[in-house]
């Protein structure tokens, strides 16, 4: 017996996504068939998997799984994904909703020119909260990787964030550190991990290695944690252009408990249905 899948594919400044009404179809995916349609050979393929389901607190929830099945709390691109995804499927009449996340509400908004507006809410710097593990607050900490040590910001932007400041992001040791870093003993829900190039204060270009998905063309909380890094350190001002490999974001921070404004594209790039085995063992290519 198998059951189809309606679906989206959609990206956000090459950030891509698989996104799904839950509302009018019912769901039920393992992490293991999440795997599964994240094969860019045997499935759908994508960064994240996103979930449109009713809310009792917000317009609509938003549940975000990564490549490797595991659920996350936010995903920035996703969100404006989001907003365009439910205005084409006439799921609302509203060209700003409330979408309740794992981590709180946020408000994307799409714009008359086509881009995407979201209100991601104030960063979070305390350890604790991120959750990071720190004797103390600080902008900047030293992390121990096999015996070199690295200078980072620390934060949350709905998920966790460390943010590397380095000379050139083309030649930087995105992969090969990142994944390090991604599992450091001093992040217990692992981490996402930027790399950050500053070009000038209103300009900086940017990769990330993305907890559970590997590099990513583009991340948009991991954006928002770079320019907040930067201009809590005094070396950039609000607002900034994030140059990423799949596209530019526009993010703005006032600092303090302001919110982090991010504006981006947010492109449908194909609808389809997919089949999915509904044996007793899940299985994967």
């Amino acid at each position: 017996m198998t059951n189809t899948i309606r679906f989206t594919k959609m990206q956000g400044a090459g950030n891509d996504f698989m996104v799904i009404d839950a509302i009018n179809q019912p769901i039920a995916l393992s992490a293991t068939k999440i795997k599964w349609l994240a094969h860019r050979q045997f499935g759908v393929g994508f960064d994240q998997l996103l979930l449109v389901e009713t809310s009792t607190i917000a317009d609509f929830k938003y549940r975000i799984f990564n490549a490797d099945g595991s659920e996350v709390a936010q995903c920035g691109n996703g969100a404006r994904c989001f907003v365009r995804f439910v205005v084409e499927q006439n799921l609302t009449q509203k060209r700003e909703i409330s979408v309740e996340t794992a981590s709180g509400i946020i408000t994307p908004k799409l714009e008359d020119n086509g881009l995407v507006t979201v209100n991601m809410g104030a960063p979070v710097f305390a350890p604790h909260q991120i959750p990071f593990i720190a004797d103390t607050l600080a902008s900047t900490y030293t992390l121990s990787v096999e015996n070199h040590l690295h200078t980072i910001s620390a934060l949350s932007m709905g998920n966790p964030h460390a943010v590397l400041v380095v000379e050139a992001v083309e030649t930087a040791p995105v992969v090969a550190l990142g994944s390090k870093i991604e599992v450091h003993p001093n992040f217990p829900e692992r981490v996402n991990v930027g790399f950050m190039q500053i070009i000038d204060a209103h300009h900086i270009k940017l990769r990330v290695f993305e907890r559970g998905s590997g590099e990513t063309l583009a991340c948009g909380t991991g954006a928002c944690a770079a320019v907040v890094a930067g201009i809590q350190r005094g070396l950039l001002q609000s607002p900034v252009r994030v140059e990423a490999r799949g596209g530019e974001l526009h993010i703005a921070w006032q600092g303090g408990n302001n919110p982090v404004m991010m504006t981006g594209p947010a492109v449908t790039v194909f609808t389809g249905t997919i089949h999915l085995s509904q044996t007793n063992k899940d299985t994967t290519p």
